[in-house]
């Protein structure tokens, strides 16, 4: 993974192209995207704050019925990262017969735990009340993400506090490299987003995990050093005791990054994750 980084930024450097943002957002500017694809909509406000914005993929060909959806939350240790980096997973994903939606959120350090939740739950109220007129259907909608994203989209799933009767949409969870049980918080980048909370158990996903919630594939690679494989094995076990359907699939030679990189076009030949991503979701909504 490092190396396909590198060689990413040396390329860039090579063309003049700015990678000020991120690598991966370098790497998402350089790397091949899948075709049959288009952006439908671009920085689509769901709030009044700047970062409450949005972008929404889709099939070139859709047929004329409405899509199953897939909402991405990306990650970036609840302090960094743009939509605009995501575009080659938002395709990734288009291209298999989904509406992808890929929303910004407010970061550290200007909100801490529980605004980046609570403006992921106002960008899925927004998908249940607008995606139809982007064709996609707002009752089959699957959680997705990776990373701090990942986290999100598991709070949203599990925690009802945040959707309430709304969660009835989400169909299912599928989490890339997912802390969702991380306690004590022993990094800066966990105690900046969550030490000011004062019952720190209920910020973990793995405490909110019940009967009757939506079924969960965890994707983890086994050399993630960054968020260790024991936290989808804890949710996992979690859910299966409350009668949840869960899977972990951990990949060997995989690390933090790789396995969200291996959604794109070059690297997805790695391992199996867009194709067990895209197997779970169609699975939980009837997709194409």
């Amino acid at each position: 993974m490092k190396l396909v980084l590198a060689v990413v930024v040396l390329a860039a450097l090579a063309l003049g192209v700015a990678y000020w943002v991120s690598p991966l957002h370098t790497f998402n500017t350089l790397v091949p995207k899948d075709g049959n694809t288009r952006k439908v909509a671009e920085g689509l406000a769901y709030g009044d704050h700047p970062r409450q914005r949005l972008d929404i993929y889709a099939p070139v060909e859709s047929p004329d019925i409405r899509l199953p959806v897939i909402v991405f939350f990306y990650g970036g240790s609840w302090n960094s990262g743009t939509r605009e980096g995501y575009d080659f997973a938002g395709r990734a994903l288009a291209a298999r017969g989904f509406v992808v939606v890929v929303p910004d959120y407010r970061l550290v350090p200007e909100v801490r735990y529980p605004g980046f939740v609570q403006d992921g739950a106002a960008a899925l109220r927004w998908v249940q009340a607008n995606i139809a007129e982007h064709g996609g259907d707002p009752e089959s909608v699957v959680l997705s993400g990776h990373s701090a994203g990942a986290y999100i989209a598991a709070m949203l799933a599990y925690d009802a506090r945040w959707l309430g009767e709304d969660r009835a949409m989400v169909r299912g969870f599928a989490g890339l490299a997912g802390p969702f049980d991380f306690l004590p918080l022993d990094t800066d980048s966990t105690r900046a987003a969550f030490g000011e909370w004062p019952d720190l158990p209920e910020t973990q996903p793995v405490n909110w995990a019940g009967a009757g919630d939506p079924p969960a594939l965890l994707l983890h690679g086994a050399q993630d050093a960054t968020v260790k494989p024991r936290n989808s094995i804890a949710l996992a076990a979690a859910l299966e005791e409350a009668g949840v359907e869960a899977q972990v699939i951990e990949y060997e030679e995989v690390d933090h990054v790789d396995v969200l990189i291996h959604l794109a076009r070059p690297l997805r030949s790695r391992s199996t994750v867009l194709e067990d991503l895209t197997r779970f979701a169609q699975s939980r909504t009837g997709g194409i």
